[in-house]
């Protein structure tokens, strides 16, 4: 028997009990599907978190005040935790292949004009941000290149604030407060969006050093440094360490965070919450395979007359094994094929009715379901193919 007459045999059954085999089917390709949406989901989303990080660069370095590894509470025996200062930053400027730094400090404060205002986070930094951040100036100019532990009384407002504040009017050269202190507004910024729910448009950037004294800091919330080239990385972050170790007295009081290292964390948690949801749909193809298994189970008993007429003919228990698990395999391709379809499709009408729902389809995940459809169709063919085989012909043509 060639691997075509298998084949057509099989056939022949599942067709012959078309209802029976269209329910078995349905199960695996409900599973089928509900893997490839899932996935098609978890995968949108891990390109839309990464795209949102990656928009501010990957070759730069976030150091933050405070070990995120310690033991104990600072100050006890013996230990100091050092305030990162402005000073700190300046050092670091200094640093071979470093191509920029600012300093952030940060606070909540009001911003108004002419009796219209609100709280809005406002940012302290100096003029190479917009390089660091990859932030575009829209209208004006941005905070003006200085010393920076020089307070400028100037301002830089996010669109949203600008909209808010002046509706279509040109605000350069107005003046406004923020915190209670006086400003003249020198620049607007390019629309960023969003990024994990906070609004990057809803903000003022005035000088760092006009921000530590408004809300009376004496330590810096942040400082990022930007390098020439991903190469780099490495000396950059010794270097970084090794200045600030100097200057904090022998201690590691800080923490660096490199955006590529982020990115990759981001980029493995991802993976794993799509695997996650995967394997959570993939729980339905448990309940087609035990489908497949009862449909063919049954199938055995109603053949025994059959079975034993393929034995008297001389077929061999290796091939009785084999029609049956053709079989099963072929209700579980064609359930998965039909569950590729599915998935697809309400991939699309997700598309169609949520645009703002990112969704991917990696084609992987879509051989991944159709092999994981042939695998179930083989286990669950197993069971009843085994039955079959141990059918005694004689007794099977003495039934009939």
């Amino acid at each position: 028997m060639t691997v075509m007459d298998l084949i057509q045999f099989a056939g022949g059954a599942v067709w012959a009990h078309r209802l029976r085999s269209i329910l078995s089917l349905i199960g695996i390709a409900i599973g089928v599907g509900a893997v490839i949406l899932l996935t098609a989901i978890g995968e949108g989303t891990r390109y839309f978190v990464l795209a949102q990080f990656t928009q501010f660069g990957t070759n730069i370095l976030a150091i933050n005040p405070g070990k995120t590894q310690t033991l104990g509470i600072p100050g006890i025996l013996g230990g100091t935790t050092h305030k990162l200062t402005l000073e700190d930053a300046v050092a670091l400027s200094r640093i071979p292949g470093v191509e920029a730094v600012v300093p952030m400090a940060m606070g909540m404060g009001r911003v108004e004009t002419e009796g219209r205002g609100r709280s809005v986070n406002v940012f302290g930094v100096t003029a190479d941000m917009p390089e660091v951040w990859r932030f575009t100036i829209g209208q004006g100019e941005f905070l003006p290149i200085g010393d920076w532990d020089r307070a400028t009384a100037v301002t830089v407002l996010g669109p949203k604030m600008k909209h808010e504040l002046f509706g279509d009017q040109n605000p350069l050269g107005e003046i406004i407060r923020i915190a209670g202190y006086r400003f003249r507004v020198i620049g607007v910024m390019e629309p960023k969006g969003q990024i994990l729910g906070f609004d990057l448009d809803d903000a003022v950037y005035v000088p760092v050093a006009n921000a530590m004294r408004m809300f009376n800091l004496d330590e810096l919330m942040e400082i990022d440094v930007t390098y020439q080239s991903a190469q780099m990385v490495e000396r950059v972050l010794e270097a970084v360490r090794r200045i600030l170790i100097d200057r904090h007295h022998g201690t590691e009081d800080f923490s660096i965070t490199t955006q590529a290292a982020m990115l990759e964390s981001l980029d493995e948690i991802m993976r794993i919450v799509t695997l996650a949801a995967a394997g959570i749909a993939g729980i339905s193809l448990v309940v087609g395979a035990l489908g497949i298994v009862t449909m063919m189970w049954i199938s055995v008993g109603e053949r025994v007359s059959e079975i034993g007429l393929l034995r008297a003919m001389g077929a061999q228990p290796r091939q009785i094994f084999l029609i049956f698990i053709v079989e099963s395999v072929l209700l579980s391709v064609l359930g998965g094929a039909l569950g590729v379809f599915l998935g697809l499709v309400g991939a699309l009408a997700l598309t169609w009715l949520l645009p703002g729902l990112p969704i991917f389809v990696n084609e992987q995940y879509l051989m991944l379901g159709l092999l994981v459809a042939i695998g179930t169709g083989l286990l669950s063919g197993v069971a009843p193919a085994r039955r079959a085989i141990r059918i005694n012909p004689v007794e099977a043509l003495h039934a009939e």
